[in-house]
């Protein structure tokens, strides 16, 4: 009689720790080792992974029921896109009160993959993220097998996907609007599964750009936001670069009123020598720190490649002064529509260059 007691009392006990157990909930600190991150994401300044550029990302399998992440901004105008399971995706915008923000909830048993995927632009301010919490049999699990392949752009508002989600055709400078993950770069690193880091600015040129910041002051940068910070490029040895840039420039040149223009060339015009020159010394640079990379030197759809511009043959200068036999040249054709890329424009770029890049890049 008191062993069938003892059994039924240990069976209660076992039957009570196993619905505790399926009920557990889990912190995920963000310097979880199964915690993957693209992109230039500092974890070492703040108990916190600091995001800025766009299309950085983060990503946990696990398992669990719910999942909230936690979540500070220093002007709440950043956006997100948050993936589960590579299906259903929804837009996050974080204020600059750090707390939780729930994810997901009503998840299946099984295995499950988030992802948290920066739509915005540095200039909207920097985002932390301080780490996950799930809810329901919680289980943090090994994380995405490696990728073999990793790309790295260097761009302008086409590359960040500027405007792309403003479908008045208005060009809205809203952040909402804007959405990196419909840029032809993500879509490109995305077809060839490719990890992906993406160091851009809308309004950004090699020579002059619509504000006080050209890309060789910035392309080195960590935190682009702070003049003293410095990336450390051995952490990303991307296996191909594409710089897609002088869009802006071929627009500023031409503007001898503007503030900008007087700051960077006085009062004359700059010449063919010193933009291509210049050209040249920005890709020198990244070829200094990438020694063995192909590297594509490409122009957008905007009119920098419009019938007549000068811009093709300056890449093509540059690139021929450079004298590097990875070092290639491609220009997508003039889209002849008003505004940014609509997310289609977007799509055929990325069709192109992935075309590009099968027919002469060994990889």
């Amino acid at each position: 009689m008191l062993k069938s007691i003892f059994n039924l009392l240990f069976l209660g006990s076992l039957l009570f720790t196993l619905s505790c157990s399926e009920k557990q909930d889990l912190s995920v600190s963000y310097n979880n080792p199964n915690i993957e991150y693209w992109g230039r994401i500092d974890t070492t300044t703040n108990d916190a992974a600091e995001l800025y550029w766009s299309g950085t990302s983060i990503r946990l399998n696990f398992e669990g029921q719910a999942i909230s992440a936690v979540f500070d901004e220093e002007r709440g105008d950043n956006y997100y896109n948050v993936i589960i399971d590579s299906d259903s995706l929804f837009v996050f915008r974080p204020d600059s009160v750090q707390k939780y923000y729930e994810l997901a909830s009503g998840l299946s048993s099984g295995i499950h993959q988030i992802e948290i995927f920066k739509r915005t632009e540095w200039d909207r301010g920097w985002s932390r993220f301080y780490g996950f919490q799930i809810k329901g049999n919680a289980k943090v699990l090994p994380k995405p097998v490696a990728k073999k392949r990793k790309i790295e752009f260097y761009g302008n508002s086409i590359t960040a996907g500027y405007a792309v989600e403003d479908f008045s055709g208005a060009d809205r400078s809203d952040s909402i609007f804007t959405n990196n993950y419909h840029s032809y770069a993500r879509l490109t690193a995305d077809y060839f599964d490719a990890g992906y880091s993406c160091i851009c600015k809308s309004g950004i040129g090699i020579t002059i750009s619509w504000f006080p910041l050209i890309m060789p002051e910035l392309y080195n940068r960590l935190n682009p936001a702070d003049s003293e910070s410095r990336w450390d490029f051995s952490l990303f040895t991307p296996d191909l670069v594409v710089i897609n840039l002088f869009q802006n420039d071929s627009w500023l040149v031409e503007q001898p009123g503007f503030g900008e223009f007087k700051h960077r060339f006085g009062a004359l015009k700059p010449t063919k020598e010193f933009i291509v020159n210049s050209y040249a010394d920005f890709v020198a640079s990244i070829r200094k720190e990438y020694p063995e990379t192909p590297i594509i030197c490409m122009l957008g759809n905007m009119d920098a490649t419009r019938a007549g511009s000068v811009w093709p043959g300056y890449v093509e200068a540059a690139v021929k002064q450079l004298n590097d036999s990875k070092i290639f040249t491609h220009f997508e054709p003039y889209k002849n529509t008003p505004g940014h890329p609509t997310i289609g424009e977007q799509q055929r770029m990325a069709d192109g260059l992935i075309k590009f890049i099968n027919e002469n890049i060994q990889w």
